[in-house]
Order: structure tokens, then sequence, then C-alpha cells
């Protein structure tokens, strides 16, 4: 089919084109409490067309189409048709297109790429499972998906790279019935076999699912050294790969350039080393990838981006980074971190990091008043904001670690001087 594709494509002669070929095995396992309710094995594969289109004043659009297998030739010659006219209505500056490569990179020997996807979902599943021993709290379902992709990117320039890849993915819901009815939905992904701590995020989200089923009260509203953990940390760090990033920047929604100094710290706190790791040898435009520094001491070093934007900013592209490395050491363990007077929020309806105002919160599901004494109360209601631009000089980072197939870096945060809108009963 891809060869079939390249031959109109030629025919067709649009300005440029790329074609992304994947095809993706995967092995899925659905459970209802303990038991096994729906086992699934999956072979798909597609073709991802990017047609590009100049116009007279030198402008340059693109649209996308997929094609699957089944089509016959001329189906793909109309939808190739369609998608280069529809171009012609998504005109932008004109720009290069990447530098063409041509690589085939070998599978990695790790366990999920070398492992059977049954016995990679079997065992991802056992540690899961392993994890639901809370005397009242329980796993009502779950899902896990072990896929392994191979991917092949092809451009009209020339560009011909090939690699593959695997992960596990799934999500769980937590449940606790007494003295009131609680869910706790939690996702999770890895890019390597980490049994153990997916047995630990279940272990703790039964633990919230329990100490929520008996919260009774908000906090108090006032200003508090808030800390966060899990996913959360990662969202707050977002902010600067986000505002660092080309596609921010160009359209002056960022006014970050290279060499500034973007995240102050001073009086015993922290700044930041982030690392943008490379979780792909090359990005979906077929760009060479690798890991980048992004902050060095709070020291922008790196415009990451696609091809398009980087291009119009006159700085190298270096594709699109999903995957964020803090490698500051931290100043404390996590137990430190979380030494009161503290508010440790857990879960959240919806945490976000807005990365055009720099403003954070979300509405507290779960989280404990911890206070001097070292006593933890669970709290629930009420609901965080503040601004990354008037706290990102307070933060401290933890000693302990944690790792998913998007984040490496310290498991905890604490942020000085966060304001919580909760109850009226007394001020924090």
């Amino acid at each position: 089919m891809i060869e079939l594709t390249v031959r109109l494509l030629k025919e067709l002669a649009p300005a440029a084109w790329r074609i992304e070929k994947r095809e993706e095995e995967s092995a899925e396992l659905f459970l209802v409490r303990k038991q096994l309710d729906t086992r699934r094995v999956k072979d798909v594969s597609r073709l991802r067309v990017t047609v590009f289109r100049d116009d007279e004043e030198g402008r340059r659009g693109f649209t996308t189409v997929d094609l699957t297998p089944g089509l016959s030739e001329e189906e793909i010659r109309r939808k190739l048709e369609e998608t280069y006219y529809a171009a012609s209505f998504a005109m932008n500056p004109g720009y290069e297109q990447p530098d063409p490569v041509q690589a085939a990179v070998p599978p990695a020997d790790t366990p999920f790429m070398t492992r059977p996807l049954s016995e990679t979902v079997g065992r991802m599943a056992a540690a899961l499972l392993a994890g639901d021993d809370h005397p009242s709290a329980f796993l009502n379902s779950a899902e896990i998906f072990a896929v392994r992709s191979h991917i092949r990117i092809l451009s009209s320039e020339g560009t011909d790279v090939s690699w593959s890849q695997a992960l596990v993915k799934g999500e769980f819901v937590a449940q606790c019935r007494e003295p009131v009815d609680v869910e706790i939905y939690k996702d999770f992904e890895y890019d390597r076999p980490e049994e153990e701590a997916l047995t630990a995020l279940v272990r703790e989200t039964l633990s919230f699912a329990a100490d929520r089923a008996r919260a009774q009260k908000a906090p108090a509203s006032g200003d508090y050294d808030l800390v966060l953990t899990g996913d959360s940390v990662r969202e707050i760090l977002d902010y600067y790969l986000n505002r660092a990033s080309a596609y921010m920047i160009y359209p002056g929604y960022s006014s970050w350039q290279r060499g500034a100094l973007v995240q102050p710290a001073d009086n015993g706190f922290e700044s930041l080393d982030l690392t943008l790791k490379a979780s792909a040898p090359f990005s979906s435009e077929g760009i060479p990838m690798k890991d980048r520094v992004l902050l060095d001491m709070g020291i922008l070093k790196t415009i990451p981006g696609g091809n398009r934007f980087c291009r119009y900013l006159d700085t190298e592209p270096t594709g699109e980074y999903r995957k964020l490395a803090c490698t500051n050491e931290g100043s404390c363990s996590l137990a430190d971190l979380k030494k009161g007077p503290c508010l440790w929020a857990v879960t959240f309806s919806d945490f976000q990091m807005d990365p055009m105002s720099g403003y954070f919160g979300g509405e507290i599901r779960l989280a404990y008043l911890i206070g001097e004494d070292g006593s933890m109360t669970p709290v629930t209601g009420g609901s965080v904001s503040a601004s990354i631009l008037e706290t990102q000089n307070k933060m401290l980072l933890s000693t302990d670690r944690m790792v998913t197939s998007r984040y490496e870096g310290p498991a905890g945060i604490r942020i000085r001087g966060v304001s919580v809108a909760g109850s009226k009963e007394a001020e924090a």
C-alpha cells in the first residue's frame, strides 16, 4: 500500500508530502474486580499522509488524511486529491521542510520489545492486582494495554526512517463504599517494566479512596504550603516546556528567549534543571531526536518544537517532546517535604496548569491537612489557585523519585504561599 501511495503522490505532484506508516500490535485485558472480563489481541495498520500545497504568494498549507488497508487505488487517489484541495484553505507563511534523513533503527533490547505481548500484559496485570489488598477499599475495574508499534516515515525530500517502540498503559477505578460510596480514577503509562511502581500506585490510590470516603470537610480558606505528588508534579513542570516551545514563542504568547533566566530561585529554594527526553529516535516529521537540556539552573537552553515554528524562528527543529526529566537531586525526602504545617493535595477533580497565564489549580477531591505535630486530617472540597510566576522561586523538590513514560524526577514538590478557597470556619 505504501508503494501505491507514493506513486499516486508523485502523480499528484504537491509541493511536498510526508507519509507515516504505523503498524501496531497490542494485547489488552479488561478486569472487573479481580476477575478477567475480556481478553483482546489487535493488529492495526494505517498510513497517515500529509500533503503540502504552495500558492503564488509563497505561502504553504498542509492537511492530513489517514488511509487504511483495503482501500482501492481509486479511493486512495480521491482521498489524496481531496486532501490536496483542502490544503489550499490552510495557508501559512512559507517554510522549508525538514532535512532528509535515512536510517533504520533496530529495536531496543528491552523486555517490552522482546517479550510476547501476552506475557507483558499478564505480568503488569499481576502487579496491579498485587496492590489490591486494602481492608476497606478495592479495585472496581481496570484496563491494561501492552502496545508495540513499528513506525516508518517517508518524505518527498528523501527521508526514510524506521524504528520500533513499546509501552504499557491503562487505567483503573479504586472504590470505597463506607461511610460514603467513593470512586477514584487513575491512569498510568510506562515504557519500561515498572511492576513495583504499579503495585505501589494501586495501594496508594486505594488508601486515598478510603480516606476520601471518610473526609467530611473542606480545609479552611487561606494560604498554605502546598505539597503536590504524582501527576500534579509533571503538570507544574509542563509549564516550562510549553512556555519554551516554538509554537508559543513564534506567535508572541511567550516572550522567552534562549539564555534567559526564566525560573529565578533564592532564599534556599531550588533552581530547576530540566531535560527533554527523546521517547523515540525520530519525531513524527522524521526529525532526529535526542536528549536536550531545557533549563539549566533556571536558564533556558533549548527552544523545542516541530519543523514549521522552528523554521519561522530560524532555530534548529528539534521535534516535539512528550517526556520531561527533572534532574534536580532535591533537598529533602518526601516524608520531610510533607512535614507540617502544610496541605498535601493528592487528588483533584481536574488539576490544570494554564501555560498562557501561568495559573494552576483545581478542585480538591482529597487532601491531607498536616499539623506541626504530624497529625493528618483528610479533607475534601475547596480549590487551589495560584500563579507559577509568583511561586516559582518558592519551590522545594523531594529526593524521592518517580518514573513514568512521560516524566522522570522528584516525586513531590512543596510550594510556599498557595491560596486555597475552602471553608469560612477558620483561617489557615
